[in-house]
């Protein structure tokens, strides 16, 4: 039983001080994290999300680069509902809510033109994105944050990720989420079905 209670409690605080997603604390892993596929985990804290904005701001504007080179910017969606999702290939909380938004959220909404979706992943490379697109089976577009500007627009830098953003048409923030916890998803699907009236 003693055993069992050393075992639990390591890896309770393995799991709490892992995927905060600070750029410092990956480069200080020798920059193992930067050329592997390791993959962190996470588990809910004190309840501190760390987010700078609040449910009912207006969502801060940016332009962000996909892949292929095209850009998109926040502002010129307004209209349509969007969903912006915070994710990297190291963070395993991401990698398990992904295949979750492909088929919950962006198969069911992808062919309505007022709706829109967009991974933003931080601090990686294209070719990075690619590997956790395929990793994970998604299909719907992820975009690049190499400095975690973006992400700073709307979390504190150091802050962890999964997150999502849910937006409504004036550009009004009516949904913020951590981690991947089954209630709270729900909770997002239904929003988003009530946003765009389905």
């Amino acid at each position: 039983m003693r055993k069992f209670f050393i075992l639990y409690s390591f890896l309770a605080v393995v799991l709490l001080f892992s995927c905060t997603a600070s750029s410092e604390k990956r480069s200080d892993a020798s920059g193992i994290l930067s050329d592997s596929t390791a993959v962190i985990q996470e588990t809910p804290g004190d309840g501190d999300r760390q987010f700078l904005v609040e449910v009912g701001d207006q969502a801060p504007d940016f332009t962000m680069e996909l892949p292929d080179g095209s850009h998109v910017t926040l502002s010129s969606l307004r209209g349509k509902v969007v969903m912006l999702q915070f994710t990297a290939s190291w963070c395993g909380v991401c990698r398990k809510e992904m295949p979750h938004i492909e088929s919950r959220i962006w198969q069911r909404h992808k062919g309505n033109p007022e709706f829109a979706l967009y991974g933003i992943d931080r601090e990686e490379p294209a070719e990075k994105i690619r590997e956790l697109i395929e990793a994970t089976g998604v299909t719907y577009p992820i975009g690049m944050d190499p400095d975690a500007g973006i992400f700073g627009l709307y979390a504190e830098k150091s802050a962890g990720i999964t997150r999502n953003i849910i937006i409504d048409r004036e550009g009004k923030i009516v949904m913020l989420t951590r981690l991947f916890e089954e209630e709270e998803f729900e909770r997002m699907v239904e929003t988003i079905d009530s946003l765009l009236g389905s």
